[in-house]
């Protein structure tokens, strides 16, 4: 894996509270990010680090993506927003949410993590459900890509 990479990151998530008929269902369609990222590996562990301008804002959220084999991934994200998400298989973590409108507690409960690893790439499937303040919100689903640039294995996630 080379330095400079592209990151593509899909998330999705379905309410589980219920759902009114006046609710569309394009709610709950992928929202998918592409930007290019730097990747470094230290002590085993792989890091992908990108800023994520926010529309609307002067400001931009620096994010940390840390992947400890296929166990563990973590995201961390600083600026705008900090918070520090930890997924690991069948476990459930809680963490602050902290946003310029306030800060909120919130716990994800790993159902499937799945890293595989290329040459030129890495893939990461997560499912989890989340929870805001103990209160079960939505369960979710993240799926990442991250190639080297110049390795033409980039694909949209969709």
């Amino acid at each position: 894996m080379t330095k400079d990479v592209l990151v593509s990151i899909s998330g999705m998530h379905e309410e589980i509270v219920a759902v009114t008929p006046e609710v569309e269902e394009d709610e709950n369609e992928a929202i998918e990010v592409v930007t290019p990222a730097t990747y470094y590996l230290k002590n085993g562990k792989h890091y992908i680090v990108y800023e994520e301008v926010v529309e609307g804002t002067s400001g931009v959220i620096k994010n940390r993506i840390k992947i400890n084999g296929d166990e563990c991934v973590e995201i961390v994200k600083s600026g705008l927003s900090n918070s520090h998400m930890i997924f690991e298989k069948n476990k459930k973590n809680q963490t602050f949410y902290k946003t310029p409108y306030g800060q909120m507690l919130i716990g994800v409960n790993t159902r499937h993590l799945q890293v595989d690893f290329e040459e030129d790439k890495i893939a990461v499937q997560i499912d989890y459900e989340l929870d805001v303040n103990h209160e079960p919100m939505a369960d979710c689903k993240i799926r990442m890509n991250i190639v080297s640039k110049n390795s033409g294995k980039f694909s949209v996630l969709s």
